[in-house]
Parts: structure tokens; sequence; C-alpha cells
């Protein structure tokens, strides 16, 4: 990796992230091992997560170390006590820090201020973690990710930002389909244009459902309303009311085509209970997959797991 931390997609190379879908992998197959013995994780978070949560503790456990949750009420990010001094406090207890964060610019304070590694669990710009277990997902069910086409159907946010960074880079054709207004902001556009640009895939926007998912090989939605957007939820439910992701819409998709979502699902509104619970939906594979390739991260971080490439398509 290119730095320290995980706080974004861009902080890694296309072949950071082969190598940890091919550790991943093979991690996948071993089971429990000691590697990451006296190391001690801290799950700093400010939002609450089911998979996030458990998916770290029990990567980290199974890899033989020990993992500390902090909830928001305990540290008090930025109220309490201000970031930084929280980031050099941690700094001297434990090896490396995730993160869940309101704020992106949270994480950036952390990660200047810890002596430690900083990992991304979530924040307002990026969901890195998600992306990178999504792609171990598309691997496994695809044995390839050069080629492939994957439509995103939805709102632009955090999920949305790091996967088109994620798939771009790894040669992935992107398409997005959202009202207009909500799609993937110009910023990170324009960074996932030059990671197209590097490895020969394509970004296709659009309004209309139905063009992004003709043909794919992987669709993929996520919640209308996120946290911290509460507020907004009967707005977006009509705004995104031609956007779920049904039988009908998914027909139009590849012969093989799987379906995705980062979880947790709002049944009814962005998908169907016909679909996420159909043939082709990988959702609770997927979900696993954020530990074993948790494992993989925390070891490049940490331990310094390499892995032969040779295979890797």
């Amino acid at each position: 990796m290119q730095s320290k931390d995980l706080l974004s997609i861009s902080d890694l190379t296309s072949g950071d992230i082969r190598k940890l879908i091919s550790n991943a992998v093979t991690m996948k197959g071993e089971g429990w091992s000691e590697r990451l013995s006296r190391k001690i994780l801290a799950l700093l978070f400010e939002k609450p997560s089911l998979r996030h949560r458990v998916s770290f503790e029990a990567a980290m456990r199974q890899l033989g170390g020990e993992c500390l949750y902090l909830s928001p009420a305990e540290v008090g990010l930025g109220q309490r006590e201000s970031i930084a001094d929280v980031a050099r406090v941690l700094s001297g207890y434990i090896d490396c820090i995730a993160a869940r964060t309101f704020s992106h610019q949270t994480l950036l304070t952390l990660a200047r201020y810890s002596r430690v590694p900083v990992i991304n669990s979530l924040s307002d710009l990026e969901h890195p973690c998600q992306a990178l277990a999504d792609l171990l997902t598309i691997y496994e069910y695809k044995e390839r990710l050069e080629g492939l086409t994957l439509a995103f159907i939805g709102d632009g946010n955090n999920v949305a930002n790091s996967l088109i960074l994620a798939a771009t880079k790894c040669g992935i054709n992107f398409r997005m389909a959202s009202p207009a207004g909500y799609s993937i902001k110009e910023n990170i556009m324009e960074v996932a244009k030059d990671a197209a640009a590097a490895s020969g895939s394509e970004i296709f926007r659009t309004e209309d459902p139905r063009q992004a998912v003709v043909g794919a090989d992987i669709v993929y939605t996520d919640v209308w309303t996120s946290m911290g957007q509460e507020s907004e939820a009967e707005k977006r439910r009509q705004v995104f009311a031609g956007y779920q992701v049904d039988a009908r819409l998914l027909s139009l998709a590849g012969e093989n085509a799987i379906f995705m979502h980062d979880l947790p699902a709002h049944r009814g509104e962005e998908v169907t209970d016909e679909v996420m619970d159909g043939a082709q939906s990988v959702v609770f594979q997927q979900s696993e997959n954020k530990m074993h390739m948790l494992k993989a991260l925390l070891m490049d971080l940490l331990g310094g797991l390499e892995a032969e490439l040779a295979d890797f398509r």
C-alpha cells in the first residue's frame, strides 16, 4: 500500500487490490491462525454497524489478535476530547484503528495524528472496505475482474464512490443509473475517469435503470436513504421510486448475472424480496466476505502477508 492508512480506494493501486483479493482467497481457505498474535485493533465507531463491527472483531480474533470496541459515548470524538488527542492516546495503546465516522474529515485528522494505521470503516465520502469485499465476491463468482460490467442502481453515495474507484482501477466497466442530482459527484468521477483510462474500462451514466442493467454481469444497489439522511427519507422514496431492483429489471442483465447489496437492505424499497432471496443473489456471501477481506487487509497493514499473483486473472 502507498501509505500506512486505508482512508480511500485511492490509497491503493490496482496491484494492491489484486494482492488483497489473492490473500483473502488464501486465508478464507485456511481458517484460524496466530499471525496477528499480540496485536490489538480498536474499533472507533460514531455510527452503529452489525456487519462491520462483527467482521472486524471476527477477523482480528481469527488471526490471533484482540479487538476493542469504543462506542460514541465512551470517546466523544471532538466533543469530550479532540480528535487529535484521541489519535495520540490510542496510538500508545493499540496497533491499528478502524474508524466509522460521520465526516471524512474526522478520518483525515485521526490519520494525521495517529502513529498506527487508520482504516476507514465508513465515512460520508467513502466505504473502501466494502468495495474491496465486493471485488473479492465478484472474483469468486466470475473468476476474473477485467472486462466485466457492473451496473449500480440508486444513490451516488459513499458505497458507490468507493465501488466506482475500485472497479475502474481493476478494469471493470461501471454503469450508474440514478435520478438527476443524485449521481456520483464530479470530483469522484474525475478520479474514476483517470482510473478507467489507465485500465481500459468504461464509465456510463444514465437516469434509466434499464439502460444500465442490459447485459450487465453484476447488478448492485444500496439503500436510498443512508444514516444521517433520515429527514430526507420520504422525499427520497418518491425520487427513487423508479429505481427498485425487481425481477423484471434483473432479467435484463446478462444470463449469469449476480445481484449484490452491501446491506442492510430496505426490502420493498430499493430491492424486492424476490431478488434478495433469489438464485442470482450473492448478498450473504458478499457479507461473509467482509471478514475474509478484512483479514487480508489487517495482515497487509500489520503483518505483511505476501501472495503469488500468477493465477490471478
